[in-house]
């Protein structure tokens, strides 16, 4: 359980590996750029009680590795993200904004992939199990006939 994450009534590990681009697919997170959309994007999952685990911002697409708290779902921290870290950067640099018309700085759509510590088969095998543990489970008596 070193890994799990905690708040007033849970315990959990839900992590996501997120993947988004560029409108146009342009090259355009490069030097000041990059570092202000990674600074950006650290500030939006903070105050969203979002940890990063790994990122990674290419010259058109970020990638973040993040462990999410249970009542978000992945569609609300992507529109988060990309909402929020368009618009500043729309406004604070002015060379975006003549780059990509319609004040759009992201495409469409997003890729996301959940990530765990066990597979889909060891969770169908625990649940295809409940039930048939014997009545001690595994703390056994010597003398039981």
């Amino acid at each position: 359980m070193e890994h799990y994450r905690k708040s007033s009534h849970t315990v959990y590990d839900i992590k996501y590996h997120i993947v988004w681009i560029t409108k146009y697919r342009k090259p355009i997170l490069r030097g000041d750029i990059a570092l202000r959309v990674r600074d950006l994007i650290r500030e939006i999952c903070k105050a969203k009680d979002v940890e990063i685990i790994k990122g990674y911002v290419s010259r058109d697409h970020v990638h973040l590795f993040v462990s999410v708290p249970p009542h978000m779902s992945v569609s609300q921290l992507v529109q988060s993200i990309k909402g929020k870290t368009s618009r500043k950067m729309m406004m604070e640099y002015k060379r975006l904004s003549r780059a990509f018309w319609g004040r759009h700085m992201w495409a469409r759509g997003y890729f996301v992939a959940s990530s765990g510590n066990v597979t889909d088969e060891v969770i169908m095998k625990y649940i295809e199990e409940q039930g048939k543990e014997p009545p001690d489970g595994d703390f056994k008596v010597e003398d039981e006939l």
